[in-house]
């Protein structure tokens, strides 16, 4: 929205509690809905929508402001999916590595050459992708390349024979592209269709996939204008906002997925009853979230991270992840809640350190509320 056009009127904010819910969190609920109601009405993010669950399911849902501000403009709802950018690496890649590990198709200390052709470092292993601590890079500009998903396959093997060096940890998107390709070279099938099968049909996650429907655009929340992850100007909705995902077609280890709350809601509240999960195991869930790598504060598991300090005290065996889109999950099984956060926090322009103040209070409140 430019400046000479009139501001949007915030839509407010809409807040359900469940009777489990209670009264602490109840009027945490308030609190969180005039939280979120004051940040879309200062400029963002643009809309939100925000749950806090157990594993029976939604104790408090708020949705509030918009989920496209850009020609057209329409409210958050419940049934808003969301572009959950790196949440793709902990729904769709991470599960679907463990379920392979669990079936015996390889062990997470395999090496990578051993299992994706022409990979050319034989150091590399399949835990260390997953810890982002094999040495490879935060990110490249692939979608600049040209030559389509053939030439950006070479460029991240290319990365991946230049002298990287294991050990500390580096958040790497290349290296859960490795993983999806690893997982698909594996499994013998397309990782979206593996993920349907594998994860999504098991956990009934009935809205989430990877690239939408068009007929699904008006209830997709837009991302970014005139942003740095496309090569012409324009407005993303509807389609993956990450510039590789995009240029790999949409589907990727680490980006491309697409979700609503209620199914993030069926997917936490499984991890927090490990025992009767429909995909993992329990020693799987408790491998995939023990403390892996690093040190505070970027402590790592299996593709989560540890250590939420930054949005409160949380207790110890806390795990979460982040979208850089402005989604996040967290965890918490020892006060058996999870928190899921779908912001539309680039849209319609990216503003990365409200994102990260809005974020740590939405959580230290809901914290509060718990202990």
């Amino acid at each position: 929205m430019s400046s000479g056009e009139p501001a949007i009127p915030a839509a407010r904010a809409a807040l359900s509690v469940d009777a489990r819910a209670d009264s602490r969190l109840a009027q945490a609920g308030e609190r969180l809905a005039a939280i979120l109601d004051d940040a879309v009405g200062g400029g963002y993010p643009a809309g939100a929508t925000l749950v806090v669950a157990d594993a029976s399911g939604e104790l408090i849902t708020i949705t509030a402001g918009w989920s496209c501000t850009v020609g057209d403009q329409i409210a958050t709802s419940q049934i808003t999916r969301y572009d959950v950018a790196s949440l793709t690496k902990v729904v769709c890649t991470v599960p679907l590595v463990m379920a392979l590990a669990e079936r015996g198709v390889w062990d997470l200390d395999d090496a990578l050459s051993r299992r994706l052709d022409g990979y050319p470092n034989p150091d590399t292993t399949l835990r260390q992708l997953l810890t982002h601590t094999s040495g490879l890079p935060a990110h490249r500009e692939f979608y600049r390349l040209q030559g389509g998903p053939a030439a950006i396959r070479e460029a991240v093997f290319a990365e991946s024979a230049t002298g990287i060096q294991a050990g500390d940890v580096c958040y790497s998107d290349l290296g859960f592209m490795l993983l999806g390709w690893t997982v698909e070279q594996c499994a013998g099938a397309a990782l979206d269709d593996l993920f349907q099968t594998i994860v999504a049909t098991p956990l009934k996650l009935k809205a989430t996939r990877f690239r939408p429907a068009p007929s699904d655009r008006e209830i997709t929340a837009a991302t970014e204008l005139d942003g740095d992850q496309r090569l012409e100007p324009g407005l993303v909705w509807g389609e993956v906002h990450d510039g590789n995902a995009w240029a790999l077609g949409g589907v990727a280890g680490h980006a491309g997925l697409f979700a609503p709350a209620e199914d993030l809601v069926r997917y936490v509240g499984a991890l927090l009853t490990p025992e009767a999960h429909p995909v993992l195991s329990a020693q799987s869930i408790a491998e995939m979230t023990r403390r892996q790598a690093g040190a505070p504060p970027d402590v790592r598991a299996l593709g989560w991270r540890l250590d939420a300090g930054e949005w409160g005290p949380w207790p110890e065996r806390t795990f979460w992840h982040t979208g850089f889109t402005g989604t996040s999950l967290l965890i918490a099984p020892e006060l058996g809640v999870a928190v899921v956060l779908l912001m539309g926090g680039v849209h319609p322009k990216r503003q990365p350190e409200r994102q990260l103040a809005l974020r740590a209070t939405l959580h230290r409140e809901i914290l509060g509320a718990l202990t």
